[in-house]
């Protein structure tokens, strides 16, 4: 049986600080663990063992602990177990700890059910967006999920009744979602004092975090008196298993930061010792052209590269491609892993010791006014500069190779990056607040607060989609089967759309389609090849309906791989989308939607798309020889983008799914409309004024 501090016992020794947070200082707690006896060792060599019995007092003792714990601590993988062995799951509850990201909440529930010795999907579990590996009944005992899935069961159980203690893991990263649920989880601890929260943060924001959760001066104090835990949040600081990482800047600021990290790489591999290298840089794309020049660079000096294994890691990774991150690598070869920032914190990669920060990373911006969101590549903040530098320190002494100069890191790098809140489209996050009763919108207790713009322009789509009425409630039934559907509100509304037209069958494929990164296959040099297998399964009518022959023909093959690398056709991407359409259409049928294909009667499956995304409407300029459109709505430029079916074709009107900002703003995946529809399905928005000429009333 575990041991850890009851009143009555001998307390662990704490002194508070001078804002009132209680801190431990030292403890010589011992227990015996209930894991596999092969994983006993490593637990107890873990830092964070050693602040166990602390961290188990201050949770009996206080209804909100924020835990500040450097990388490699094994805060994320032990202190959801320690919750168990102290009996939080027992009686039917549930033990939650959130992740940011999805390949987090995998590896890390893999992980720490193997340390159980326990089946994945039994005692320990993970849910993310339409995939869910638990069991219910009290099997499950400790869940991990990402934000935006707890949020979602809020919707349900608005006061998570079936949990003990949630665990809110790398708060730091402030996520839109990670936000919005520490806000919620603020108001839920005023009607359950019960709930303990376990908020998990680095160094730089604990401070912050802390203040945010403090209660009013008039109420401080007042459960001291009563038996319930302390209102005033508790910090527990637990050291990193580091060693010290040399940090090595450029002398001269670099061009192309892309051909600077090969180069890095291949110079490690020549003169340093043995040991893994980890590079940072922005994205999917970045990453394969870094892998191809590693091969490239390495052949043109004659050397070889089969020492090294190259491995790429980001979020649209297979699973099982992912697994090869943590696997050993064998004697005489060196690891190589090239990420996007999601190795910064969520994952602990054992073996590293070099590191290559790029000093990049690609942040969502959003501007409400011209309604364009956009993955941008920007600098990072000095904040993540700190934690990918540590990650070169884990095994034995590292080296970190920042591609930017000392003088730029001290004196113009941000000391921390903007909020995810600050800088994001909030359409759905509205609209999840609404269905969880939070009608004050500006009045809501944000740890960063929004735009006020960005907020108005959320309320304004809403209301566009008939999910809002007059006085911005939800409407029913509309605007709670939107925010049921876990998806862009704007496609949701096509759904239920589609359910009246009879189209319901393809929308929820066109809706899965839309929801993974690409189906197809981008492979440098082989552009040519792409462009003529999409014309395979190009449809006139667009981008939507090519999907749904991409879709008829994977099927027809017998979901065949090879089918799909013939036509460069994502597998895995596939494999996705039917999972998704899988989970899609489970939450139709429970929303009373009518499942039904249109056989071959494209024109309402148009009108489907158009009913969700009018406000996307476009007409070709006349006379334009380069494909301009006007929006409707704003009179924006725009153009369709290369990777479209309908590049070069340019139909007179159409509606598309998102713009994205470069040297132009193109319109990605466009669908062809008749400009009679928008007045059919949205004559709130639009007005007929005479053939071929439709004006927005917005």
């Amino acid at each position: 049986m575990a041991k850890f501090w009851k009143p009555g016992s001998e307390k662990p020794r704490l002194v508070e600080d001078e804002d009132g947070a209680v801190l431990f200082l030292h403890s010589s707690s011992s227990f015996s663990s209930s894991s596999s006896s092969n994983f006993v060792n490593l637990r107890q060599r873990l830092p964070v063992y050693n602040r166990r019995l602390a961290f188990l007092y201050l949770l009996e003792t206080h209804s909100t602990t924020i835990v500040v714990g450097e990388t490699g601590s094994g805060k994320t993988t032990q202190l959801p177990q320690y919750l168990d062995e102290a009996g939080w799951a027992e009686g039917g509850r549930m033990i939650a700890c959130t992740q940011p990201r999805r390949l987090a909440v995998q590896s890390v529930a893999s992980r720490v059910a193997e340390e159980m010795g326990a089946k994945l999907g039994e005692e320990v579990g993970y849910v993310i967006r339409f995939e869910d590996v638990t069991t219910p009944q009290g099997i499950t005992r400790i869940k991990f999920l990402t934000d935006g899935v707890l949020l979602r069961e809020m919707m349900d159980d608005p006061l998570l009744s079936k949990y003990s203690v949630i665990m809110v893991d790398e708060a730091h990263e402030r996520s839109i979602s990670t936000d919005v649920v520490l806000g919620l989880l603020k108001k839920i601890q005023k009607r359950r004092p019960d709930l303990r929260l376990v908020i998990s943060s680095a160094t730089i924001e604990a401070r912050s975090i802390a203040s945010f959760f403090h209660s009013s001066k008039k109420n401080r104090g007042a459960s001291d008196k009563e038996l319930g835990p302390k209102t005033e949040p508790a910090i527990l600081s637990v050291e990193g298993r580091g060693f010290t990482v040399e940090i090595k800047y450029l002398q001269e600021p670099v061009s192309d930061y892309l051909r600077a990290a090969v180069s890095t790489v291949l110079l490690i591999h020549k003169e340093e010792r043995p040991g893994d290298i980890l590079v940072f840089l922005t994205g999917q794309d970045d990453i394969d052209a870094a892998v191809q020049l590693i091969n490239e660079e390495a052949q043109n000096s004659g050397r070889s590269t089969g020492e090294l294994l190259i491995l790429p890691l980001y979020s649209g990774l297979p699973r099982s491609d992912q697994d090869l991150i943590f696997s050993p690598v064998p004697r005489g070869r060196r690891k190589v892993i090239i990420s996007t920032n999601i190795a910064e914190t969520s994952l602990t990669l054992e073996g590293i010791v070099y590191v290559v920060d790029s000093g990049f990373s690609k942040q969502r911006f959003y501007d409400p006014i011209s309604d364009i969101e956009n993955l941008v590549v920007a600098p990072i903040s000095k904040a993540s500069a700190r934690q990918r530098a540590g990650r070169a320190g884990r095994v034995r002494p590292g080296k970190c190779f920042r591609l930017y100069t000392e003088d730029y890191f001290v004196n113009e790098m941000s000391a921390e990056g903007i909020p995810e809140m600050q800088r994001s489209n909030l359409v759905s996050c509205v609209v999840q607040l609404k269905a969880l009763g939070i009608d004050n919108i500006l009045g809501f207790d944000w740890p960063s607060s929004p735009s006020p713009e960005a907020l108005i322009r959320a309320v304004e789509v809403l209301y566009s989609l008939g999910a809002l009425d007059d006085d911005a409630k939800l409407t029913s039934p509309v605007g709670f089967q939107i925010a049921e559907i876990p998806l862009d509100p704007m496609i949701s509304k096509a759904i239920l759309e589609a359910g009246r037209l009879g189209c319901s069958e393809e929308i929820l494929t066109i809706a899965a389609v839309l929801s993974v990164q690409s189906i197809w296959i981008s492979i440098k040099g082989a552009q040519k090849q792409l462009d003529e297998a999409k014309l395979r399964f190009a449809a006139a009518e667009g981008d939507h309906v090519t999907f749904l022959n991409v879709y008829k023909g994977f099927l027809q093959s017998g979901k065949s791989s090879k089918w799909c690398q013939r036509n460069f056709v994502n597998y895995h991407a596939m494999r996705k989308v039917l999972e998704t359409r899988e989970q899609l259409k489970k939450t139709a049928q429970r929303l009373g939607i009518v499942l039904k294909s249109c056989d071959k009667d494209i024109e309402v499956v148009r009108k489907a798309i158009t009913a969700g995304f009018f406000a996307n409407a476009c007409h070709l300029e006349p006379y334009s020889h380069e494909g301009k459109y006007k929006t409707v709505r704003t009179s924006q430029d725009v153009y369709i983008h290369p990777s479209s079916v309908l590049f070069r074709v340019n139909p007179k009107w159409i509606v598309y799914h998102s713009l994205v900002s470069t040297d132009r703003r193109y319109m990605r995946n466009v669908i062809t409309i008749d400009p009679s529809w928008l007045v059919e399905v949205a004559p709130h928005y639009y007005q007929y004024k005479g053939p071929a000429s439709v004006h927005s009333t917005r």
